[in-house]
This record gives structure tokens, C-alpha cells and sequence, in this order.
């Protein structure tokens, strides 16, 4: 394939793009070892990552209406549970055990094999049992993403059993894909560094599947739909900003340059992002909204995920802007189209991780990280690394789209999906769940259409 040359005047600025915050991971030889410090920054960046989903919840919970809030941080705090279970039973293994190109097999079923000794392929100088408590974080908010889109209307019942099916089903076959020793993706040298295809395309486009199939709420022209309390969804975004260091920077798994240059590129992105959806706001609408600031931090951590360890500040400033302006004009499709993704699951995470996995394959670069095969395509690098972003993003978007497909209609048929329309009138916190959030007679009220 074709490879196309810079000329000099280029140089200057291409070497802005590739420079690297940090000194880059060092290769070890000899057998697995220990390292004190790496283990510890695992385990800091593991209560990071878990942090997250608390932050999730906070950030969905504040955006919905007062009536439905605490089924929303339920639907998020109930994934650590159950999905620590599943990981610790046959999740873990399923993703990262030995397996074919698809899925891996059943050496680790119980967390049998994991334990104190490095396991080379996954670490090789931490515990087993941390890099498997490291990636237990990150399936557990994966599915807690879809929430957002089928908020105030799904049977808490079908929506724990979809998630825990949606974990097996397609988090953990994408995730050996993608990361796993022998996924296919992973040996066709595609690259996800924490997530962009494996956690936000896979939640994204999911969404939106189970969000169309649900149909949407049962609203009327009075219905006040703006959120009921923006703190709370700011406090939540402070939280995933925060957790997000531990997602991208950890997933270097050492303490090292590799990890200080994702850190810096997270940060950067957000921040550009948040900058750049204020600014379309203002532009747009005549006043910059707290919401959209949060809503561009979190699109811009999106997009940046995938390739925070493969590009320098100035790229991840670029993706983390570019993603407001694609995101901004994401969500506005389903005005246009007529679903109802209640908080934007699919433009922020689908779009926004689609996004991410693709500009990885615009600006990846061999000197921030040497596992990369090929610099991205405004590198120098032609089009071969571009071509296998877009191909891992295909199979994420077809895969977890029809596996999705598949759980959403046979719980339909079976347990149903939706809330009766009493339930859904009167929130689903005292239907499901027998408790209010707020004790406040006006609140409650208000909620329910009384004066």
C-alpha cells in the first residue's frame, strides 16, 4: 500500500504531534517481576476506575426527572454488584483466559489461576488479581453507560437482567477482541487503548438499539423534562473526570511515561472538549449552560479514550474539540429521527466513540507508544492503521448491535421490557422501588401533575 512522504517544511510540526509528555514504557526481559511502584499505581488507578460508576450514576441521576432519580442511581450502583459476581464466576475468563480469536476459555472460571505471580500477557510486574480487578472496573460501568438512554421507563427487572446478559455476551467477547492474548483484533493490530470500541462504541450503539426497541416515554406537552438537579450531575462529572485518570492512564499498567503522556492527553481532551461546547452553545443559543459544558468534558474523555496512549497533546486537543462539534450535531438526530435516547447515550459514547477509535488511526504514534504498527495517516503513516480502526469499529457497531437485538427482543417476549403506563406516570421510585428521593411535598407534587 501506498505510504505517503512529508515533505521538510512538515517536519517542525509533526514532531508537535508525536512528542510525548513523558519517557516512554521500557521493554523487560527475564522473567515476570514485581514492581512495587507499578502495583501500587495499579491499585490507586482501580478505586479510580470504580469511582467512575458512582460518578456515572450522580451524572445521569441529576439529569433526570426528581421522580425517577434514585431508579437511575440504582440502575448504575446495582451493576457493581452484580457484574463483580458475574466477572469473578466466568466474565474474567470469557475475556482474558486463553481462548480462539473470539472469545477466550475457561482457565481463569472462578479466578482459578489468577492470583499474587505476574501473568506476562497481562502485566508483568503486578499481581494477576489486580490487572483482573482492573478490568472488573471497567465492565462493570460499561453496561451502567446504556442506562442513560432507556432512563424512566424500563422494568428494573429486565434491565438487571440485560445488563448481566449484555456482560457476558458482549462486553466480554468484544474485550478479548480487542485486549485479550490471540483476539483477533488485537492481532490484526488494531488499537483501543482503554476503551473506545470495547466500553463507548459497544455501550453507544447498544443504546440505541434497546432505547428503540423500548419506545419512547409516555410524555405530554406538559411534561417538564429539564433535569431536576444540575449540581448533582456536575458533581458526577468532576467524579468520571476524575476516575477517568485511572481509565486511561492506568491502562498503561506501569508507573511510566507511557501512563504520564495518557494523562495528559485525558486531561487535554477534556478540557478542549468542555471549551469547544460552551463556545457552540454560545454561538448556537446566546448563553453557554452548565449541562453542555459537562456534556462536551464527558464527550471529549470519551473520544479520547481509545487514543490516549498512542498520541501527543496537541492530537488529543484536536480530537477533544473536534468530538464537541460531531457530538453537538449527534444528539440533534434524535429530534429529527423520533427516538427517544434519554440522555444522549448514543451521541456522546456511540458517535463520540466512533469518533475517538477513528482519529486513533489519524494520529497514532511509534514514538509515544512502539506497539503501534503503523503512524496514523496525518503521520506519514498511509492508511493501513486508519483501515484497521475502521474495520475494529464495524465489527464493535455490528456485533453489540445484534447481540443487543437479540436480548432486548427475548426479554420483550418473555418478561417485557417497559413499566406499566400507571408506573411510569407516577415515577418509577415509588413504583419500583417504594421510596422518593426528596421528602418535599412540592417536589413530589410537581412530579406528579398535582398543584
Amino acid at each position: 500500500m501506498k505510504r505517503y512522504k512529508t515533505g521538510a517544511w512538515a517536519a517542525p510540526f509533526i514532531m508537535l504531534l508525536v512528542t510525548p509528555v513523558g519517557a516512554l514504557a521500557q521493554s523487560t526481559s527475564g522473567a515476570p517481576k514485581l514492581d512495587t511502584g507499578d502495583t501500587a499505581w495499579m491499585l490507586v488507578s482501580t478505586a479510580l476506575v470504580m469511582l467512575m460508576t458512582p460518578g456515572l450514576a450522580l451524572f445521569y441521576g441529576g439529569m433526570v426527572r426528581a421522580k425517577n432519580v434514585l431508579n437511575m442511581l440504582m440502575q448504575s450502583f446495582v451493576a457493581v454488584g452484580l457484574v463483580s459476581v458475574l466477572w469473578v464466576i466466568v466474565g474474567y475468563s470469557l475475556a482474558f483466559a486463553p481462548g480462539n480469536a473470539f472469545i477466550g476459555g475457561l482457565a481463569y472460571v472462578g479466578l482459578r489461576n489468577v492470583g499474587a505471580d505476574p501473568n506476562p500477557l497481562y502485566g508483568d510486574s503486578i499481581p494477576h488479581a489486580l490487572y483482573m480487578m482492573y478490568q472488573m472496573m471497567f465492565a462493570i460501568i460499561t453496561p451502567a453507560l446504556i442506562s442513560g438512554a432507556i432512563a424512566e421507563r424500563m422494568k428494573f427487572s429486565a434491565y438487571v437482567l440485560f445488563m448481566g446478559l449484555w456482560a457476558l455476551l458482549v462486553y466480554c467477547p468484544l474485550a478479548h477482541m480487542v485486549w485479550g492474548s490471540g483476539g483477533l483484533l488485537n492481532t490484526l493490530g488494531a488499537l483501543d487503548f482503554a476503551g473506545g470500541t470495547v466500553v463507548h462504541m459497544s455501550s453507544g450503539f447498544s443504546a440505541l438499539v434497546l432505547a428503540l426497541i423500548l419506545g419512547k416515554r409516555q410524555l405530554d406537552g406538559s411534561d417538564d423534562l429539564r433535569p431536576h438537579n444540575l449540581p448533582m450531575t456536575l458533581i458526577g462529572t468532576a467524579l468520571l473526570w476524575f476516575g477517568w485518570f485511572g481509565f486511561n492512564a492506568g491502562s498503561a499498567v506501569h508507573s511510566n511515561g507511557l501512563a504520564v503522556s495518557a494523562f495528559a492527553a485525558t486531561h487535554i481532551a477534556a478540557s478542549a472538549a468542555a471549551l469547544t461546547w460552551v463556545v457552540i452553545e454560545w454561538i448556537a443559543y446566546g448563553k453557554p449552560t452548565a449541562l453542555g459544558l459537562a456534556t462536551g468534558a464527558v464527550a471529549g474523555l470519551v473520544a479520547i479514550t481509545p487514543a490516549a496512549g498512542f498520541v501527543g497533546p496537541l492530537p488529543a486537543m484536536v480530537i477533544g474539540a473536534a468530538v464537541s462539534v460531531i457530538s453537538f450535531y449527534a444528539i440533534k438526530l434524535k429530534t429529527r429521527f423520533g427516538y427517544d435516547d434519554t440522555l444522549d447515550v448514543f451521541g456522546v459514547h456511540g458517535i463520540g466513540g466512533t469518533w475517538g477509535a477513528l482519529a486513533t488511526g489519524l494520529f497514532a504514534s511509534q514514538a509515544i507508544n512502539g506497539i503501534v504498527r503503523h503512524n496514523g495517516l496525518l503521520l506519514g503513516g498511509g492508511l493501513p492503521q486508519i483501515g484497521l480502526q475502521g474495520l475494529a469499529a464495524l465489527i464493535a457497531l455490528a456485533y453489540a448491535t445484534g447481540v443487543t437485538a437479540l436480548l432486548a427482543w427475548a426479554l420483550r417476549v418473555t418478561i417485557g421490557l417497559r413499566v406499566e403506563d400507571e408506573a411510569e406516570i407516577a415515577g418509577l421510585d415509588l413504583s419500583l422501588h417504594g421510596e422518593t428521593a426528596y421528602s418535599g411535598p412540592d417536589t413530589l407534587l410537581a412530579d406528579a401533575g398535582g398543584e
